[in-house]
């Protein structure tokens, strides 16, 4: 197969306020080109957002200097954002309401249902064993197993959804996932409404095998959602924008708490209808009656909004797909890419050892957390009987873990902090506050220190979601490329799973002091793993990420020198073999003008020979500054034969050529 020219990948695209040339940086301006010409140049390809005004990066600035950039850049930042929001409310007070509706709460929907359903099974499970003791305590009517088998087979649902619909989802596009999504979802909402059978036992088999299938369309959620987030919000090749630099990670992150507020809903439901059908009362004994329409309404309620879900995504996602087709169509792939699966292993490995073995350890943490939470606040509420009192308990659980997702959306793009820093720190805070409980179990657990515990227990819940749960979503898909991006968040999120299912089968077996002994252990190993295997993205677009694969597949790797290989945004395994030595900004600088004049070319060759409609899959092409015509019309080599119609009589003219 002929590997993809360069150019294909496109140039830097406009994409920083500095048009109207309002600097000139001296550095910039070569033999070849007038000032207004290289300043032109400098404003489109050293954006002011990750360039000072000399073009030099924001990383390779000096601590202080750096620290100072940052600030500014985050400050006007600031301030457009709330004019922004002032003006809209001026103008409709509800409207920065609809614009978080459409932005943040739609793309994350999809997690919106799963948190309310996937997390249900630690909040159903305290009512059925009151309300059937001899089926799920006693286990007298029902085998002991399938009830333990309600834990994990739902997570193996997960995994297969994972694993098969990432893989779909590059081979068929992610708008077909998205959909296939939904369907099963509403699928599996049906079964687990109407779930029953000829005796307890029988119920409880149809029960788990519901759960299973609801699993695998959770499971492609996760691929789904975040690649279809990240690339349909600020574009994954050609187009570069200070959107997708400052505000990718905050876009993904709001999508993805949804999951937390799903959780909220859905205790927030349970409690509301045990009490319309309990009599207005939360208390023990539990009627059979009660209990059955209690959770079955649980989740009738859900399965409307998912069938509402399955509308939206086939007639309101129809371009879902769009930059995948793109750039499989630049590289000339009409199925599935498994070059490009061949390549991200080669050069990506680590990366996947990083994204997936991060992910494991945090799924210990998070799912043991949620599927048995009962036990824990049985722990903290040692004489309480009601059910109503766990879950109100529970409830303030959730509420603190949404205060550690907003938190993350908020400094996942800080240039400062960002991604693998929180994750550190995340992982680190959730293993001292789990170690110093398990070695002193008595001592905090006595009535006279409970509250500490449960301060303990809801911080983890915090640092947790402030942490690895909400970055590994993320960067599971954003450190790998388009073609097999779904892939890699697929396998990523499955190989979590089974940190997920190795704490639905251990947590069945062991006492929750032993818990406490186990688990802080895998937040040390995650906090490890991503200290030397994960490369840190803040602030580094879509766009670069894209060149450098160029290169890659090209077999050119050591001929990209942008700041994709800058040792801020390589892992620290990357830096010691040495991959960050071909970072150059000068011959990057060059690099970026010959594949913006390649561009061109062929932009002008198209416009020329009248080649009919674009693609319906091309990117969109915007138009060249005057000052980029004059440039390549004069120094590109051949353009005598093209038409030229801009006036190239501009100042400081000379005779070029191309570049070397």
């Amino acid at each position: 197969m002929e590997p993809p020219s360069l150019r294909d990948y496109g140039p830097a695209a406009p994409h920083g306020p500095n048009m109207d040339g309002g600097h000139v940086a001296t550095q910039d301006i070569r033999h070849d080109m007038s000032e207004n010409e290289a300043t032109v140049f400098h404003s489109l390809l050293h954006p002011d957002d990750i360039y000072d005004h000399d073009g030099t990066y924001w990383a390779d600035l000096p601590l202080g200097r750096r620290f100072k950039f940052v600030s500014n850049v985050d400050a006007q930042e600031a301030k457009k954002e709330v004019r922004s929001i002032w003006s809209m409310t001026k103008e409709d007070p509800l409207s920065p309401v609809g614009f978080y509706l459409k932005n943040m709460v739609l793309p994350g929907a999809g997690l919106l249902l799963e948190g309310y359903v996937l997390f249900s099974i630690g909040n159903v499970r305290p009512l059925l064993e009151d309300t059937f003791p001899d089926c799920w305590k006693n286990h007298t009517t029902c085998n002991e197993t399938w009830t333990q088998a309600i834990d994990y087979l739902e997570i193996c649902g997960i995994i297969v959804g994972q694993i098969l619909v990432g893989i779909l989802g590059d081979w068929m596009g992610r708008r077909w996932g998205l959909i296939q999504d939904a369907v099963i979802m509403f699928v599996g909402l049906l079964m687990l409404t109407a779930a029953w059978g000829v005796t307890q036992n029988g119920w409880v088999i149809c029960y788990v095998w519901s759960l299973f299938f609801y699993g695998v369309g959770v499971g492609g959620e996760y691929p789904m959602t975040a690649t279809s987030g990240m690339e349909n919000g600020v574009g994954s090749g050609k187009v570069s924008t200070k959107e997708d630099r400052l505000h990718r990670g905050r876009k993904v992150t709001s999508a993805f708490l949804m999951q937390g507020w799903g959780q909220f809903l859905n205790q927030v439901i349970l409690i509301l209808l045990l009490l319309i059908f309990h009599h207005g009362t939360g208390n023990p004994p539990y009627s059979k009656v009660a209990a059955q329409w209690t959770y079955r309404v649980s989740f009738a309620i859900p399965a409307v909004g998912t069938l509402w879900l399955v509308y939206y995504r086939y007639f309101k996602m129809r371009s879902a797909s769009k930059q995948l087709m793109v750039a499989k169509k630049k590289s000339k792939v009409t199925g599935y890419d498994t070059e490009s699966l061949k390549l991200t292993v080669t050069y990506f490995g680590p990366r996947v050892l990083a994204t997936a073995g991060a992910w494991f350890c945090n799924d210990v943490f998070f799912y043991g957390n949620k599927l048995f939470q009962n036990q824990f606040i049985k722990v903290i509420t040692p004489e309480n009987e009601s059910v109503m009192v766990g879950w109100l308990y529970n409830l303030i659980n959730v509420g603190v873990s949404l205060v550690g997702y907003y938190m993350a959306s908020f400094f996942i793009d800080h240039k400062f902090y960002g991604r693998k820093w929180m994750m550190i720190v995340g992982f680190m805070c959730d293993f001292i506050l789990f170690v110093v409980p398990a070695f002193s179990y008595n001592f905090f657990t006595e009535k006279a220190h409970i509250h500490a515990f449960q301060a303990m227990y809801f911080l983890s819940s915090f640092f947790n979601q402030f942490g690895p749960n909400s970055v590994t979503f993320i960067v599971a898909a954003e450190v790998f490329p388009t073609p097999i991006r779904a892939t890699a968040h697929g396998f990523s999120a499955a190989v979590g799973k089974m940190g997920a299912l190795l704490a639905a089968v251990l947590y069945n077996y062991i006492t929750t002091q032993q818990k406490f002994y186990i688990v802080p252990w895998f937040g040390l190993a995650g906090a490890l793993l991503t200290w030397l295997f994960l490369p840190d993205t803040t602030g580094l677009d879509l766009k670069e990420q894209e060149r450098r694969w160029a290169y890659i597949r090209a077999g050119q790797e050591h001929d990209y020198h942008g700041i994709a290989i800058h040792p801020k945004h390589l892992s620290v395994w990357e830096r010691i073999r040495g991959i960050g030595k071909n970072y150059d900004a000068k011959l990057d600088y060059e690099a970026k003008i010959q594949e913006m004049r390649e561009d061109w070319v062929q932009a002008q060759e198209r416009k020329y020979a009248e080649m009919g409609e674009k693609d319906a899959f091309e990117d969109d092409t915007e138009d060249y500054h005057d000052d980029v015509n004059k440039f390549f019309h004069r120094t590109t080599s051949g353009s005598r034969h093209l038409p030229n119609e801009s006036d190239s009589n501009g100042s400081n003219e000379k005779d070029g050529g191309v570049l070397q």
